[in-house]
């Protein structure tokens, strides 16, 4: 009986460990292009439904997915109705690996697993090692699967297992309540919805469960799977939190409704798959096992993910807006600047790439908000002449060589875990948009020393040199907020724009150089103020150089 108990066991580790495999493996291959598939969301909540459903077949894992959206809208890169509406087809889009069970392909499980250790191993190329993953990990999910269906093979002879067995059964709704129960119970300490599946697979394929059983189970893993996203809401910002709610309301009320009509629910699985498939019935069988009864619960598990997707699309409004009511807002708290705090990034979303780099990226965008609000006011506060403010602003190049601090270390830890070299590559283009915005903020914090020694030594510019002043300086914000821009909504084709403004600025900088040399000559101007105004012109140029090093990393030309 031990070695019976150790190979149901050891089935549903393999079983585990193969859908990690494969949906990371799956994660790999697919790489930038999921987010960016993710981030062509519209407001059309259909188009947000397909999306997630799609994004969901491909990597084998809604719980990557929903962690994914719950870390989007933390970073504002996209809303809670759009995330909602692609979390409905994540719940659709999981139900594929049911469906795969449910074809009972375990011949294919070793020939499988040889052939991803092979490309894993044998193969140089790294996009094939992906490969190699998910193949390998697509085989241990179904020599996992059979293991356990040989584990509990004997059981099926045992009184003492059947009448454990039969303890549980869906006729009544005390019985029908205690297996959601238990569904929700096994797919929260498993962490994987695709496991509980599995297993009630493999027990009712044994004759261990009926099907209507069978069927309450998986509606308790529906509500088990809102677990990692409540997790991942867990010290994220309010929005974050609101999505997760979402996905626990509707697949909760989705049960309860199911529950309410639950013997036309199994009658109408039943009918589906018996009429339109032309299968046999669930219970009967065929040598030792019931063969058609993988199918029916698989079909079970996508009808109840499609008919509530189309419930809440058709209430998406107030789905989101329930969300939001149920999710406690934080309690006022002091007036604090929010350019001083990290927001976005956590080290939570380290082994998920993807939420990761959206992450890291809006928080460089914020950074680089930082600096033009931080530039603007102190280039103002040369022919305002006033200092009080210039404090603040140097406090506010501290947070950002701060900001600059926390955002590479995040980006060296994801770089360090387990990413692709699509993935280094971003994170190298990342580091290096960091590096060159808190190196303008450097610039800055030397401009604003430049402007204390103005005032505090009674220096003024004549005419020419603030006209001068203020046209370099205008240049520069417009590089600015080009590359800012550039970096929020990824767009690579600047070069030619940015390579346009570099010219003219180093051109501004020559021209103006040479016409405050001959006013110094003509005595049109004060010499202490003339240095200053020298030493502005090539502070101005460098901030030149460092928005274009910015546009290269933002255009691929340099990570």
């Amino acid at each position: 009986m031990e070695w019976l108990v150790f190979q149901s066991l050891g089935g549903l580790g393999l079983f585990i460990f193969g859908m990690k495999i494969m949906s990371e493996g799956l994660q790999k291959v697919a790489g930038k292009k999921m987010r960016k598939i993710l981030g062509l969301v519209s407001n059309n909540r259909f188009v947000g439904c397909a999306v997630g459903s799609l994004v969901t077949s491909v990597i084998q894992s809604s719980s990557a997915t929903t962690v994914m959206l719950v870390s989007f809208v933390d970073a504002g890169l996209m809303t809670l109705v759009q995330a909602t509406s692609v979390i409905l087809g994540a719940n659709v889009g999981t139900t594929v690996t049911a469906q795969l069970i449910a074809f009972q392909i375990e011949a294919f499980a070793l020939p499988a697993i040889a052939t991803g250790v092979f490309l894993k191993f044998f193969v140089g190329r790294r996009r094939w090692g992906y490969l190699g993953d998910a193949l390998l990990g697509f085989g241990l999910v179904f020599f996992g699967l059979s293991t356990m269906k040989m584990g509990f093979a004997p059981v099926r002879q045992d009184p003492a297992f059947i009448s454990f067995f039969t303890q549980f059964s869906a006729d009544h709704l005390s019985g029908l309540l205690l297996c959601v129960l238990i569904g929700t119970t096994m797919t929260m300490i498993l962490q994987s919805s695709s496991a509980t599946v599995g297993i009630t697979m493999a027990l009712a394929s044994q004759g261990l469960l009926d099907f209507p059983t069978s069927v309450a189970l998986v509606l308790g893993d529906n509500i088990g799977t809102t677990v990692t996203a409540e997790l991942a809401g867990i010290g994220a910002g309010l929005s974050a939190k609101q999505t997760a709610r979402a996905h626990t309301i509707f697949n909760v009320i989705g049960v309860i409704y199911i529950i309410g009509f639950f013997p036309l629910f199994i009658d109408l699985v039943v009918w589906m798959t018996s009429s339109l498939m032309k299968m046999g019935p669930p219970d009967v069988f065929i040598g030792e096992e019931r063969p058609y009864m993988a199918r029916y619960i698989a079909n079970a598990h996508t009808l109840f993910n499609m008919i509530n997707a189309f419930f809440f699309l058709c209430f998406l409004k107030y789905l989101s807006k329930l969300a939001v009511w149920l999710t406690p807002h934080p309690k006022d708290k002091p007036d604090l600047d929010e350019l001083y705090h990290i927001k976005f990034i956590d080290l939570k979303y380290i082994n998920t790439p993807a939420a990761a780099l959206g992450q890291a990226r809006a928080e460089i965008v914020r950074m680089g908000e930082s600096v033009q609000v931080m530039y603007s006011e102190v280039i103002k506060s040369l022919k305002d002449r006033k200092l009080k403010d210039l404090p603040r602003w140097r406090k506010l190049e501290d947070a950002i060589d701060n900001l600059h601090m926390e955002i590479t270390e995040f980006l060296v830890k994801v770089m360090q875990g387990s990413s692709t070299a699509e993935d280094s590559g971003e994170v190298a283009s990342l580091m290096r948009l960091a590096n060159n915005l808190e190196r303008n903020g450097d610039a800055i914090q030397n401009i604003i020393d430049m402007i204390e020694r103005m005032v505090d030594q009674n220096l003024y510019f004549s005419e020419w040199a603030l006209r001068d002043y203020d046209l370099i300086s205008d240049e520069v914000r417009r590089f600015l907020a080009l590359v800012v821009e550039a970096i929020r909504n990824e767009e690579q084709d600047i070069m030619t724009e940015a390579e346009a403004i570099r010219e003219k600025i180093n051109r501004m900088r020559e021209e103006m150089k040479t016409d405050h040399i001959l006013r110094l000559k003509n005595g049109l101007c004060d010499t202490d103020a003339g240095v200053v105004l020298a030493d502005l012109l090539v502070t101005f140029e460098k901030m030149g150089d460092f928005c274009y090093y910015i546009a290269q990393a933002i255009s691929g030309l340099k990570s």
